[in-house]
């Protein structure tokens, strides 16, 4: 089932939504301001982001740009401004879609389903990248060879991270940030594990095609050939 994640500090609003997407079959879950948003991401991992704009503390421009330094999840946001200058800086940060309070629940849905195909078109060409590796990011679904390839959920997320961010060399302490979140109190060597169990699921990938390069003294980095 797609997750949807509505952020929303207007409860009434945020419920209608919630209802209108359940109804059109998506698992939701409410964020009711920024900083709850950031938290409840790397664990909900949703496939699509309504976020509102105006919210106190953390606003919707701090939610686009942490989702967007972590992941291609198509986001729309939902604001009561009709200024084309917090459009335009929404589309510059990253966001897929733009609606303006007030709207029909109707039509934010149907915007949900266009983003969503969109992003499955891009997923789609995305995975053939990677030689006898298939990574569909939509369904976090994993293939060598054909083959499907079993990872835990947070190792299958630190190998969509990586793999959305090629070529870019990451350190520990920012995939533990990113891919663990930031309330995590663990140890970074967690992500050495991490990284030893993805390889090892990756043994038949050939190091012609790609693999996952240790920087020495940096970290790591998901290298395409």
């Amino acid at each position: 089932m797609r997750k949807i994640m509505v952020v929303e500090d207007e409860e009434a609003i945020a419920r209608v939504l919630a209802a209108y997407l359940k109804k059109a079959g998506y698992e939701v879950a409410i964020a009711s301001n920024g900083e709850e948003a950031i938290k409840m991401f790397p664990a909900f991992q949703p496939n699509a982001i309504l976020l509102d704009i105006m919210m106190p503390g953390s606003d919707g421009f701090d939610v686009l740009q942490y989702v967007r330094n972590r992941s291609s999840c198509p986001i729309i946001m939902l604001t009561a401004l009709s200024d084309t200058d917090y459009k335009l800086k929404g589309f510059s940060l990253g966001a897929d879609d733009y609606i303006t309070k007030p709207f029909v629940a109707e039509e934010v849905v149907a915007r949900v389903q266009a983003v969503l195909r969109r992003s499955n078109s891009l997923m789609e060409e995305r995975a053939s990248l990677y030689g006898e590796l298939k990574i569909n990011f939509d369904t976090r679904e994993l293939f060598l060879k054909d083959q499907s390839i079993d990872l835990t959920p947070k190792d299958t997320s630190l190998l969509l991270f990586l793999a959305s961010h090629s070529t870019q060399v990451f350190t520990r302490d920012q995939l533990i940030d990113r891919v663990w979140g930031m309330d995590y109190e663990g140890s970074d060597r967690a992500v050495d594990l991490a990284i030893k169990r993805i390889r090892k699921a990756l043994d038949g990938w050939s190091k012609q095609e790609g693999e996952i390069k240790t920087i020495r003294g940096v970290g790591y980095q998901f290298c395409v050939y």
